[in-house]
């Protein structure tokens, strides 16, 4: 396979749907499959589908198709879901707790050790059975343990703090999840800015736009 070289985001960004459709068809048990049945079940075109996979080295035989496990296979590694990471949550409130009681999660190698809240009442209490530490105590516990990636789920005012602290203390990866674009550099942490709201706003821009073609006489 060719070495791996610099892919464009939008191509990253699809590669979780392909290795999802891939898994729903390996526990079908369907054996192989082709870039044209892959673009009718994911409404990508077919040829979009060879680019992409040919970044990382196309993986397919002409008359032949994609071996579904294989492919399923290289798009985990190459996504990193050959290997194990620890987490850690910052902010203990209702969305912490949900990342950290997702049990698909962890199974994926995303392990969860601890939760750190500023609400001195949380600290000593656990959460899905990690323990939830008091957030002054941090920046010791990141010197004491080391840790791969920092869910954010914490007001927006404490955030670029926050990812100071962790970008010090060796955290390189951020799942962002505060009201906040985090703008780091690139040689200190790669962020994912998840912004729940815009998704909304999306499906009520479409569900304003179905309910527009159901009834053109409103506009």
């Amino acid at each position: 396979m060719m070495k791996e070289k610099k892919v464009p985001t939008a191509v990253i960004q699809r590669m979780p749907r392909y290795y999802r459709y891939l898994g729903d068809l390996l526990e079908r048990g369907i054996a192989r499959v082709s870039s044209a049945q892959l673009s009718r079940r994911m409404g990508i075109t077919a040829s979009q589908i060879r680019q992409d996979l040919n970044h990382f080295g196309g993986f397919g035989q002409q008359g032949y198709g994609y071996n579904v496990e294989v492919l399923y296979n290289e798009i985990g590694r190459i996504l990193g879901q050959d290997q194990e990471y620890s987490v850690i949550v910052i902010g203990a409130g209702n969305l912490g707790q949900a990342v950290s009681k997702y049990t698909n999660f962890n199974k994926r190698g995303y392990k969860v050790t601890a939760l750190f809240d500023s609400n001195p009442a949380l600290a000593g209490t656990t959460v899905a059975g990690y323990p939830v530490f008091d957030a002054r105590e941090l920046p010791d516990y990141l010197k004491e343990n080391h840790t791969d990636i920092a869910v954010l789920t914490i007001p927006k005012a404490g955030a670029a703090e926050t990812a100071k602290i962790l970008t010090d203390g060796g955290v390189q990866a951020i799942w962002n999840f505060a009201s906040i674009d985090l703008d780091l550099p690139d040689d200190k942490a790669v962020v994912v800015n998840v912004h729940l709201s815009d998704s909304l706003r999306v499906l009520s821009y479409k569900l304003r736009e179905l309910r527009s073609e159901e009834n053109p006489e409103e506009d």
